[in-house]
Formats: C-alpha cells, structure tokens, sequence
C-alpha cells in the first residue's frame, strides 16, 4: 500500500480527500495536516510515498515546502487555482488536482502515482523498469513509425514544448508528447532530471560543475544546463561517486 499523507489548511478539503483514499485500496492515509510546518513534522517522524498538498498555504506554500525537502516523496498538488500549473510540473509533481476534485480526476492522479511507484521499487530493486524481464529499450512513435531505443545509446532528452528529442549516439529522434512521461519510462539508476528541458544519461556525463553537466556529441562537449531545483540531486550523485 502507497503510505499517504494529506496537506490543506481547509478542514472540508481534507475531509474529501481522506472520503477518496478510504475508496482507494492501494491507498493507506497515515496523516492529515493542515499547514507545511506540522508537515514538515510529520515527514521527519513517518514513513510517506505519496503527498497530496494545497499550494496556497500560511507562512509556506505547497510549492515552498517541497523546494524544502531534500528527498521529496511523491507527491500531488491540490488547489482552486491554475496559475501554478507550470511551476508544479517543474519540479516533476506526479499531477495537479484542481478543486473542487471529482472523485473520477482523483483516481486518474492516483493511478499516475502507482506507475510512478512500481518504476521505484522496481528500480531499488535493480530490476528493468519496463514490462519484459531484462529489456534494454523502449519504443517511441516519430516519423509515422514505432522506432526502437536503446538506453544504451541515449545521450541526454531535450524537451521542447509538446515534443521531446532524443539525443543518441547516432543521431536523434523526435517524438510528440512531454518529458514528464518519457521520463517515467526511464530507468531511475540510470538517468537524471537536470533541468526543466533537459534529462541525461548517469554514464554519458564526462563533468559536472554547479551550472552545467558536459556531454560529448559528435566527438565535442555539449554542455547541458543544471537547474536550480536540480542542482542538489545531480551533485549528490556526483558526490557519492567521487573519490
């Protein structure tokens, strides 16, 4: 069961979301709070996969509180307004829960937090994170085609808009949809989300300062942005594998 806590400062709102995950048997709720400190808490004490929170909140707002947590779970926002949209899908939020939420829009953000689950087990488990045992690729459609790729040959993903390019060894490949859902196709071992446009393969990464991870395209360095909300992670494994 995906262990899950609730964040909004309106009793009714929580009420409604503890009302959907009782419905839900993949769901355990293990807390309900109602501002970003008591969650703040909360996290440090309990174990938690997966966390619906309000965006606008006193004293921290939703967005805030995960720029805080160093190793955030999961996690949903929920909130009557949709400027936020974009900022939320930056630092990779599994979906974005407008109110008032029906309980049909609720079960689909839950079904993306499954998936997302599954991905991470299976990859602390160090097996594929796709459905064959031991494949090493995945298909995209482009050029009217299903066209095959290998992890192996991936360099770095560059999101522009609704398409994503894949950066291979040999050449590229251009395919229509986001890089939110490619990246949950992606072995998490073994690629890293450096910036809002751009996801890179662990072992094609040649140097890493505080701004920019090189690559080598083509026999040159390309030199990749790292974002400010990725800046941590990518350093972290760096730092791990340092000497």
């Amino acid at each position: 069961m995906i262990k899950t806590l609730i964040i909004d400062v309106e009793p009714l709102a929580l009420d409604v979301l503890e009302t959907y995950i009782q419905q839900m048997p993949e769901l355990q709720l293990v807390g309900r709070c109602s501002n970003a400190l008591e969650a703040n808490e909360f996290l440090r004490k309990n174990p938690v996969d997966l966390i619906f929170l309000d965006i606008q909140m006193p004293r921290l707002s939703g967005v805030d509180f995960i720029k805080t947590l160093a190793n955030p779970p999961m996690f949903i926002f929920t909130t009557a307004y949709s400027d936020y949209a974009l900022e939320g899908y930056e630092l990779n939020a599994i979906d974005y829960l407008l109110k008032p939420i029906s309980m049909e829009r609720f079960m689909k953000a839950v079904n993306k937090a499954m998936e997302q689950h599954e991905l991470r087990k299976r990859d602390e488990a160090g097996e594929s994170t796709t459905t064959g045992e031991g494949v090493e690729f995945f298909f995209v459609k482009a050029d009217k085609k299903l066209v095959k790729i290998k992890y192996d040959d991936i360099l770095y993903i560059e999101g522009l808009k609704d398409y994503v390019i894949i950066r291979l060894e040999q050449g590229r490949v251009v395919t229509l949809q986001t890089m939110k859902s490619l990246e949950d196709k992606l072995p998490l071992s073994r690629f890293k989300r450096i910036h809002r446009s751009y996801i890179v393969s662990i072992d094609k990464i040649h140097a890493v300062d505080g701004t920019s991870v090189d690559v080598y395209e083509k026999g040159q360095i390309k030199q990749l942005p790292i974002g400010k909300n990725y800046r941590d992670e990518i350093l972290e494994i760096v730092n791990k594998n340092k000497l």
